[in-house]
């Protein structure tokens, strides 16, 4: 399975940016992902920063390090943010001796089973210092179970805040969720989708934020 996504990835490299965030529907998600980082980081004074699973580097900017499976991807992020530091790595076998003060993972937990994200939660508990803050996302549960559960999602992975929990106890503390996509706006004309994305985001911090299709969880470690 790893070689595979390794391949699909490494092919996609060159076309990832324009296939995946250049059209309506990879834009209405890169904004709320960024809303969601800018509140985040707007007070806090980190010195490393890590994006785990980085791609292309759509949001190295909000990292002072990277890193991804796919040499090619990094080959792309390197050309849009060459002051960066950058390395070849997985995320339960991260690239680097230092330790980050937050490491951040989006679209790649979809991939992982539940014993691969125990192993990626264990690898960011000994890469992250004291009180460090590890944030990520995953596919919905109950969105699939009861809103799309005959769609063919781009990963058949997927999560409860339960299942977090359960991997996450003794090392971690929930601090924080928030969902991302609520409407499902692939069944909705390109030309209005862009109008439902400041309620999706609003929508995406209450208690709706179940029935998204994604959920970023913030874990502090304990």
């Amino acid at each position: 399975m790893k070689t595979s996504i390794l391949k699909y990835y490494s092919n996609l490299a060159e076309s990832y940016d324009e296939n995946r965030f250049g059209n309506s529907y990879g834009k209405y998600i890169d904004q709320q992902e960024r809303t969601f980082l800018t509140s985040f980081f707007h007070h806090k004074k980190y010195t490393k920063i890590l994006d785990l699973g980085c791609g292309t580097g759509r949001l190295l900017n909000f990292a002072t390090h990277g890193a991804d499976f796919s040499e090619n991807m990094l080959k792309v992020a390197h050309q849009k943010h060459p002051e960066k530091n950058l390395a070849v790595g997985e995320i339960s076998r991260i690239p680097f001796h230092e330790k980050f003060d937050c490491i951040f993972c989006f679209h790649v937990i979809m991939h992982q089973n539940q014993e691969e994200t125990k192993a990626f939660l264990n690898e960011c508990y000994q890469k992250l210092n004291k009180n460090g803050i590890l944030i990520f996302d995953y596919p919905v549960k109950n969105r699939k179970k009861t809103i799309s559960p005959q769609e063919d999602w781009h990963a058949g992975n997927s999560f409860s805040v339960s299942d977090i929990s359960g991997l996450s106890k003794d090392q971690w503390k929930i601090k924080n969720t928030t969902g991302v996509l609520f409407f499902p706006i692939h069944r909705l004309p390109k030309s209005i989708r862009k109008f439902f994305l400041p309620l999706d985001t609003f929508l995406c911090q209450t208690f709706l934020k179940n029935w998204a299709s994604y959920q970023i969880t913030v874990l502090e470690k304990i």
